[in-house]
């Protein structure tokens, strides 16, 4: 775990075995290496009754740990579909706001090989693309916008959820299991009870997360390759946005100038995911092929016709409400949330 973050630092612990582990794991790392402990960040999502005392559990456990915790309320009504992608928007915006109060950078979380392979499949089942299905990185952007400063560290993605277990059962911890992870109506429960039918089909979790592997090393070259087409095609403009050279998107390679159409949408809409592929090359065709002449909208940005500022054919990418200037704006190749 060594060069993920100087303290202070912060770790997300829900009171499951993946998060617990993880808290034991770098208080003895922060000890060994005389640092200062991890901070513990736990969320009361108010989606059961037993919420509230399950985060006053985590407490407890951590402060015999010898560590701090702050527990994050999620209050208002809560949702009636789509409750997971919701509550992990919120989980991730209650910590991201006390990240930035606080002015820590990195959280620590608990994913594990066994996510890893989940969300693989997960994607897979979904029609995901190359970058979904390389799977979680060990460093990532913040996972909603408007925390572009804060980075999320994953150091336990190589150890499976058994092994973690193990070791907490060696330390005599307990910890809390969530009904929900039995819940079949969500998706990734329903993946989790598929495991076993397809490790006997030959898809171990190691494979899977070869695969997944092997992936991330191809996204990685369209990721260099994308920045230096952005390196030609984009420009920050003086009032605000992004100037774009559409020819020299259309000139690279489809997948390159899919890419990099999203990267300028995503800097100056500041959004965190690209936007979805199929609204993607919708625009990017029309862009690429009769050209735009009124504008056009997409992934909160607006595109219209702009003078021959550095190319003959150039776009003018502006905020639908302009909120940065041109030098806050930067677009980049190397994002890795394509999905």
């Amino acid at each position: 775990m060594t060069g993920h973050a100087a303290p202070p630092w912060a770790v997300a612990v829900s009171g499951g075995g993946d998060s617990l582990a993880l808290m034991h794991l770098l208080r003895d790392f922060a000890k060994a290496h005389r640092l200062a402990v991890p901070i513990v960040l736990t969320v009361d999502h108010g989606l059961r009754k037993s919420s509230a005392q399950e985060a006053k559990q985590v407490q407890a456990w951590a402060k015999k740990a010898g560590l701090a915790a702050h527990v994050l309320t999620w209050r208002g009504k809560k949702p009636q579909s789509g409750i997971e992608a919701q509550a992990r928007e919120a989980r991730y915006r209650l910590m991201g706001d006390w990240l930035k109060k606080n002015k820590i950078a990195t959280l620590f979380v608990g994913h594990n090989l066994d996510d890893q392979v989940e969300t693989f499949l997960l994607r897979l089942a979904r029609g995901s693309g190359l970058d979904g299905l390389s799977g979680m990185v060990p460093r990532a952007p913040w996972p909603v916008p408007g925390f572009g400063q804060l980075t999320l560290a994953r150091p336990m993605l190589g150890l499976g959820r058994d092994p973690l277990r193990a070791y907490l059962s060696a330390l005599g911890q307990t910890w809390l299991e969530d009904p929900m992870n039995e819940d079949a109506g969500f998706d990734r429960v329903k993946i989790r009870k598929a495991r076993a039918a397809l490790s006997a089909a030959g898809l171990t979790p190691a494979r899977i997360a070869a695969a997944a592997t092997h992936l991330a090393r191809a996204r990685e070259s369209l990721e260099i390759m994308t920045e230096a087409v952005l390196q030609r095609a984009a420009r920050p403009a003086q009032t605000g946005g992004i100037l774009l050279d559409v020819a020299a998107l259309a000139a690279a390679p489809r997948e390159i100038g899919l890419r990099s159409l999203a990267s300028v949408l995503m800097a100056v809409g500041e959004q965190a995911y690209r936007p979805r592929f199929d609204s993607l090359e919708r625009l990017f065709d029309q862009l690429t092929g009769a050209g735009l002449a009124a504008g056009a909208t997409l992934h909160g940005c607006h595109l219209r016709p702009a003078p021959a500022a550095f190319a003959p054919f150039t776009l003018a990418v502006v905020r639908e409400n302009p909120r940065k200037t041109a030098s806050s704006v930067k677009p980049r190749g190397g994002n890795k949330n394509w999905q």
